[in-house]
């Protein structure tokens, strides 16, 4: 599962993101989420900013982006909130790195339905790659996390690797993706298996077919 601990607030740390704040970009958009909210709730925009923030830092790092302390204090201060509110936030949604990560964060379901579909040589390749729970592989491309259900049941074993969902993996699928991205490729998201479009039955729907190319109306089959 994924570690939930913050960075370590070092020295080093604090010289590297003691300064930073939004780019301009970022701050119309901050502020465009907090006029979301009515007046006195404006700290309800803290999901939002915190992903900006991320997602600015991932930029700035060619990675995925992550969270270090001084930048949850600025989004602190940008809405008016104490430290410690944000950091709950943070710390409880898995959508936000406490910690550096890589171009790449590959999060591996290993629930059970995933399990029983092969997800155990989904994270087998990952091992063959280099990539171990919980760090960035030497190439600085991978960062590995086994989570729980990510509500991909029906086309299970399904990876998320940063904004994307890859479903109906196998090991050689799945390898097919990673090389796509490591060669800066754009690979498709969704289903993996050749001819299905989202989670309809493998093979084809096996009832309301004619719901396949036009509304019908079954009422008076019933």
């Amino acid at each position: 599962m994924a570690a939930r601990n913050i960075a370590p607030d070092t020295p080093e740390l604090r010289e590297r993101w003691g300064g930073w704040t939004f780019t301009d970009a970022n701050r119309e958009k901050a502020d465009w989420h907090i006029k979301k909210y009515p007046e006195g709730r404006q700290k309800s925009a803290v999901m939002p900013l915190l992903d900006l923030a991320q997602r600015q830092v991932g930029a700035e790092t060619n990675t995925q982006g992550w969270l270090p302390l001084p930048v949850v204090e600025y989004v602190a201060a940008y809405l008016d909130m104490p430290v410690i509110r944000v950091l709950e936030v943070a710390t409880f949604y898995t959508m936000y790195n406490l910690v550096p990560v890589g171009k790449f964060h590959v999060q591996v379901c290993g629930t059970t339905p995933c399990m029983l579909r092969g997800s155990d040589e989904i994270l087998e390749a990952c091992a063959e790659r280099g990539m171990e729970k919980g760090h960035i592989s030497d190439d600085g491309l991978w960062t590995l996390t086994e989570v729980e259900c990510m509500g991909n049941c029906a086309t299970a074993p399904m990876v998320q690797i940063n904004d994307d969902n890859y479903e109906d993996l196998t090991a050689e699928r799945f390898n097919a993706v990673l090389d796509a991205l490591a060669a800066g490729e754009d690979p498709k998201a969704g289903t993996q298996e050749p001819g299905r479009h989202t989670s309809e039955p493998s093979g084809g729907p096996t009832t309301l077919k004619e719901m396949v190319d036009a509304n019908h109306d079954y009422r008076s089959e019933w």
